[in-house]
């Protein structure tokens, strides 16, 4: 076993995990960020997606001892007290991003990650930027405009 202490969605916690536990089991099981879904187990299709010190990474292709002393963002890391969605949740629900759902949780922590990156991407570079996230119901082009969407409302309440 080995110990790691992961700060996920603003709480730092401390576990014992087998070594090869994979970052998005450790989120799942352990911590019960459910959110985070298991896709492929192989890395394709980035429905696992978190923030990892600010990064986007696939959380299957992440051990969880190598999470240890980084900061962890989930989908759950969106969620508003009051009910109200976060901006890219507001987008992709305006824009039709969404259909099944299953892809959603990793396409929004992409969006956010690609926005803080690029406040203001052009629909190629969207495009680009989440070629590594599948999803199989809405062919992209609703996911794109949402992207686009939340890149605007992000500047605007920047004052850029």
């Amino acid at each position: 076993m080995a110990q790691v202490t992961i700060t996920v969605d603003g709480m730092t916690q401390t576990h014992e995990v087998p070594p090869r536990t994979l970052l998005v089991h450790h989120l799942r099981e352990t911590l019960g960020k459910t959110g985070t879904v298991v896709g492929c187990d192989t890395s394709n299709c980035g429905a696992c997606t978190v923030l990892l010190d600010g990064d986007s990474v696939k959380s299957c292709a992440v051990l969880a001892v190598q999470a240890d002393g980084a900061t962890v963002e989930t989908v759950a890391s969106l969620a508003d007290p009051t009910g109200e969605l976060h901006p890219v949740q507001q987008a992709f629900h305006e824009h039709h991003g969404l259909q099944c759902g299953y892809c959603t949780p990793g396409m929004l922590m992409r969006s956010v990650c690609l926005v803080r990156e690029n406040p203001s991407p052009t629909e190629d570079e969207v495009r680009e930027g989440i070629k590594g996230n599948m999803c199989r119901c809405t062919g992209y082009q609703g996911i794109v405009d949402a992207v686009m969407a939340y890149a605007e409302t992000t500047r605007e309440e920047a004052g850029r």
